[in-house]
């Protein structure tokens, strides 16, 4: 399946988004005084899975180079 860069740049939006509000939910978590370190765990490996996708997108907006 190929993407277009059109879909490639909407899908790191929205995946920037997660990112983002999953950042928030965490520190909304950390600060509420009622800490589950499992869901936040989870949370956060989310959120390394959600950053490690938007390398990968940003990666295919590269083109390549020949050595």
């Amino acid at each position: 399946m190929s993407l277009s860069q059109s879909e490639i740049v909407q899908r790191l939006v929205e995946l920037e988004n997660e990112h983002r509000e999953l950042d928030e939910i965490i520190e909304l978590l950390i600060n509420s005084g009622e800490i589950d370190e499992l869901k936040i765990k989870r949370l956060k490996k989310r959120k390394l899975r959600i950053k490690d996708m938007v390398v990968f997108y940003e990666n295919m907006l590269i083109p390549d180079i020949d050595a």
